[in-house]
């Protein structure tokens, strides 16, 4: 098929974000069933859990290891694979969980950091897009993203579908402590009607869009489960547009951080929730002394002045934050665009997708 125009040619990571509501489908389909009950299997005395990834897969653990506290009352925590395999001695105990997350299920460092927990005779959990992969024979307990292929370099889809998946994990978790999950099950199972209304803020992304990409230094900040997503705003417009992205909790950006913006830089700021007093006092501080552009994805407040605002109503907090990823996905497409970058094949990067 041939096009008069390039634009009119969609890259795969277009394809692949608006694919997204039917992937958040399959897998509610695949992993619950019509009692409300988590099909996957876990290991039940389990008190810690530790995420290990790279990558999106990485933030992916940080935003799990959030939920575990605040649903499940369970202590997680999030580790780089590079990071756990520099370490000679790892949290072990026998009610521990290690929980492994990787698209293609051959993420090298990954896969050598499974090893090493079962060295410490650690049970092992991995949550991957491939069956049979070297991570799902490896691994004690398994869970399967459902997300397809996934072509482009950037990860969209494959990174939403482990989030729900590590949304349902906890769930588990937190339905054998005996706490009543219905009420997280039905806010999921409004998880693609909502991404469906996402996509139709494209036009409003464009728009800031064309604004950031004017800038060569970005700064994305956020506060609590949100820093996850700041994380991946940071890393997607990276890796698609080669722009400098420096990322931050909002409150310790100012502890020394903020200096950088005395350069020409504009700031993102995501809010799942309300933004609270202290972050009101934050970001209009760095308004005053700085006066960068200042677009907030999620809940603004008539009293900080920002220039932008992207936002979706939604009270459920789990099902907003899947919303505001993809409102960062199309941010870092749109930006890419204006800049006529190829983020199917970003210069320097591989990925696998067996």
């Amino acid at each position: 098929m041939f096009f008069k125009d390039e634009e009119e040619k969609k890259s795969s990571m277009e394809e692949e974000i608006f694919e997204q509501a039917i992937v958040l489908e399959n897998i509610l389909s695949s992993h619950i069933n019509d009692n409300n009950y988590i099909l996957f299997d876990i290991p039940t005395d389990i008190r810690k859990v530790v995420l290990v990834a790279s990558g999106s897969s990485y933030n992916c653990a940080r935003f799990a290891a959030e939920l575990f506290g605040n649903i499940a009352d369970i202590e997680a925590g999030a580790m780089y694979s590079s990071e756990f395999l520099l370490k000679s001695v790892i949290p072990h105990d026998n009610d521990f969980l290690y929980v492994f997350i990787t698209q293609s299920g051959e993420t090298s460092d990954t896969n050598s950091a499974l090893n090493k927990a079962k060295e410490f005779g650690m049970r092992t959990m991995c949550i991957t897009n491939k069956k049979e992969s070297t991570i799902w024979q490896a691994a004690d307990f398994k869970i399967d993203c459902c997300a397809g292929e996934e072509k482009s370099i950037a990860a969209t889809k494959s990174l939403t579908a482990q989030m729900l998946c590590c949304a349902l994990l906890v769930l588990k978790y937190a339905s054998n402590k005996g706490i009543d999950i219905v009420p997280y099950l039905e806010q999921l199972k409004t998880l693609p009607e909502f991404v469906r209304k996402t996509f139709e803020l494209q036009p409003e992304v464009k728009k800031v869009a064309q604004v950031l990409s004017e800038y060569k230094n970005l700064v994305v900040t956020a506060d609590g489960i949100s820093y996850a997503l700041a994380r991946e705003a940071s890393l997607k417009i990276k890796e698609t547009s080669y722009i400098n992205v420096y990322s931050s909790i909002l409150g310790e950006f100012m502890h020394g951080h903020v200096a950088v913006m005395n350069n020409k830089i504009a700031q993102i700021h995501i809010s799942v929730d309300d933004l609270s007093y202290t972050a009101i006092k934050n970001l209009n501080k760095i308004k005053e002394d700085y006066k960068p552009v200042l677009c907030i994805l999620g809940n603004s407040n008539e009293k900080v002045a920002a220039d932008y605002n992207v936002n979706i109503d939604c009270e459920s907090e789990i099902v907003k934050s899947f919303c505001l990823v993809v409102v960062c996905q199309l941010l870092a497409l749109e930006i890419a665009k204006k800049l006529k970058r190829n983020v199917d094949k970003p210069h320097g990067l591989h990925k696998v997708v067996k």
